[in-house]
C-alpha cells in the first residue's frame, strides 16, 4: 500500500529499472564457475539450473518448491549461511541442509574456493573490498573468539559482492544523469531502492527514456556476462510490480 503513494507527475509516468539477479552475476563473474557462467549466458534461469544441478533432476522436471529452495540456497551460501541457517529457513533438517551445501559446492565448485579466497584475503589485509576499491576494514576476521570471527567471516563474504552491487548501480545512476543533462530531457530520477531505480517521465520521453535507462544500466561495468536490466511504466509504483 505505501507503494500507492508514490505516482507520477501529471502527463508523466513512473519508468522502473531493476537489475536481474545482480549479485548472482557478480559471483559468476568473481568465482569464474563454469556452469554460472553458461547458465547466464545463455540467458536461463539461474535457481532452476541450480535446483536442477543440486537434486540431479533435469531442468524441465525442477518443481516450483525445488526452485524455491533452490533460490534460498544461492543467496544464502552466497552470503556465508550455515547449515543451521539453511535448515531453518527451508524447514528441513540440520542433516538434509548440509548435504544440499555440499551438493552446492560439488557442482559449483569455483564458487566455494572463491568465496574461501574472500576470507583468506580479509584476513591478511584486515579489511574487505570491492571490485572498484572501496573497503570495509574487519579487525574481527583475526578474533580468537570463534562466534565474532564467524560473522567476521560472513561479511567478508558479503560485503565484495553487496558492494560491488552497490557501486555498480551508483554508476549507473551517475552516468544516467550526466545523460539527462547533456540531452536536456525533463525526466527526473527521483529514487533508488536496492537494485532498482524509479524515474518520473513525460509522456513523449518515456520510449526514448526507456532506451537510455536499460543501456546506461546495462553498461555501466563490464563483467563476463552481460547485466540485465527489468523494465516497467505505470501511473504509481505499486502498479510497477
Amino acid at each position: 500500500l505505501l507503494r500507492k503513494g508514490f505516482f507520477a507527475s501529471p502527463g508523466h509516468k513512473l519508468i522502473t529499472a531493476d537489475y536481474s539477479q545482480v549479485e548472482l552475476r557478480i559471483l559468476a563473474h568473481f568465482s569464474n564457475d563454469e556452469i554460472m557462467l553458461d547458465t547466464f549466458k545463455k540467458d536461463l534461469d539461474i535457481h532452476r539450473q541450480t535446483a536442477s544441478e543440486i537434486f540431479n533432476i533435469s531442468l524441465d522436471a525442477v518443481t516450483a518448491v525445488e526452485r524455491s529452495s533452490a533460490k534460498a540456497i544461492n543467496f544464502g551460501l552466497m552470503y556465508g549461511q550455515s547449515s543451521f541457517g539453511l535448515s531453518k529457513q527451508l524447514g528441513i533438517s540440520r542433516k538434509e541442509a548440509k548435504e544440499y551445501i555440499t551438493f552446492y559446492f560439488e557442482r559449483f565448485h569455483k564458487v566455494k574456493s572463491y568465496l574461501d579466497s574472500l576470507k583468506e584475503i580479509c584476513e591478511e589485509k584486515g579489511y574487505a573490498e570491492t571490485m572498484h576499491g572501496r573497503k570495509r576494514f574487519l579487525p574481527d576476521i583475526n578474533s580468537t573468539n570463534r562466534t565474532i570471527k564467524a560473522i567476521a567471516e560472513r561479511v567478508a563474504i558479503n560485503s565484495p559482492i553487496q558492494g560491488t552491487a552497490a557501486d555498480i548501480i551508483k554508476i549507473a545512476m551517475g552516468n544516467i544523469d550526466k545523460r539527462l543533462s547533456v540531452e536536456k530531457l525533463q525526466s527526473k530520477m527521483i529514487l533508488q531502492v536496492h537494485d532498482e531505480l524509479i524515474f518520473d517521465v513525460p509522456e513523449a520521453e518515456i520510449q526514448m527514456m526507456e532506451e537510455l535507462i536499460t543501456n546506461e544500466m546495462e553498461n555501466a561495468v563490464k563483467l563476463q556476462i552481460h547485466l540485465k536490466v527489468d523494465s516497467g511504466i505505470g501511473e504509481n509504483w505499486y502498479d510497477l510490480k
